[in-house]
């Protein structure tokens, strides 16, 4: 029954993860918007005029380059925008590091929770309470965040490439590529960059998503307002979708931008750790840039979950015999 429940969310979670992931590019991009290293007005070399006019003349000249805030575009525009400059390929950046973080960290996590699911399960009711199953999911989405943050950081570093400058990018060739250039540059420790990160959002949307699902579905049967079969499914997936969305968001926008950030030897990292990350990011942007990306992450966590569930109970009725 255990090695089941992995295969079962595995195979459902990697079709989900491939077939959505250019809706997850978007929405990294968009969590990036107004991310900048400039230096600070103070460090812009002041201008000097090429010439001097006589001591009369009270004309003031400007001493500091005063930087505009870059224009903050929508995901549609930003989906235009990347076929535009890179080419519609450049949607599927990083799919073969969406491909194996499906592979660890869902498979990990759905397998799990379906383990402590019939472990917990009222044998007379057949039900499980609601608080049992966020712990449940809070359990194995930690679990299955820590096995797959390796795939997660190079996933967001392919997704995100196309935004830096052509000398600053990594051009990773696969993510067996990114995986080896970060260890042999940035040392195996940068694998678990950003895992706590990692491991919060997972236990979160792990808990809100599998969590709100089940509770869904039991409720639409119960009232018999569906019968146990794709509407239900999807109603009751839609429902999970919006649930994780709102609840991660923020951490979302940290992770992606934790990630992300360049280190380079002898040059101060522009976030400490997720707290400065989130505190300069309110700082500059305001509390809700914590919501960046927020469309494209229901636009995407919707149609994953949707995805994600009515595939897994169709896998769980052609392996039910087995």
């Amino acid at each position: 029954m255990g090695l089941k429940g992995f295969a079962e969310g595995g195979v459902a979670s990697i079709i989900a993860g491939a077939s959505t992931h250019p809706l997850d590019l978007i929405k990294v991009r968009m969590q990036l918007q107004g991310e900048s290293h400039i230096p600070n007005l103070s460090s812009v070399q002041s201008y000097r005029p090429a010439f001097t006019l006589s001591s009369t003349a009270n004309i003031s000249l400007p001493t500091t380059l005063e930087l505009p805030p870059p224009p903050r575009v929508g995901p549609l525009s930003i989906g235009v925008r990347i076929i535009q400059s890179e080419g519609a390929a450049a949607l599927f950046s990083g799919v073969s590091a969406t491909i194996l973080r499906q592979t660890l960290y869902s498979t990990t996590r759905m397998g799990l929770y379906d383990v402590l699911k019939h472990k917990w399960t009222d044998p007379d009711t057949n039900t499980m309470p609601l608080v049992r199953k966020i712990v449940a999911g809070l359990i194995s989405g930690a679990v299955g965040a820590a096995v797959g943050n390796p795939a997660d950081v190079a996933m967001v570093r392919m997704q995100a490439d196309g935004l830096l400058p052509i000398e600053q990018r990594r051009n990773y060739k696969s993510v067996v590529d990114a995986l080896s250039q970060m260890s042999k540059q940035e040392g195996v420790a940068s694998l678990w960059r950003g895992s706590s990160l990692t491991v919060n959002r997972a236990m979160i949307v792990t808990a809100s998503q599998l969590a709100s699902y089940d509770q869904a579905k039991e409720m639409i049967l119960e009232k018999g307002l569906m019968s146990d079969g794709i509407g239900t499914h999807v109603s009751a997936s839609f429902l999970a979708g919006f649930v994780a969305s709102v609840a991660s968001n923020p951490i979302d926008v940290i992770k992606t931008r934790v990630m992300n950030m360049k280190v380079e030897p002898g040059v101060e990292p522009p976030y400490k750790g997720a707290l400065d990350c989130a505190m300069k990011t309110v700082k500059a942007e305001g509390p809700m840039a914590l919501y960046k990306g927020f469309i494209p992450t229901i636009s995407r966590q919707g149609p994953f979950t949707v995805v994600l569930f009515v595939t897994l109970e169709q896998v769980r009725k052609l392996l039910k015999d087995f």
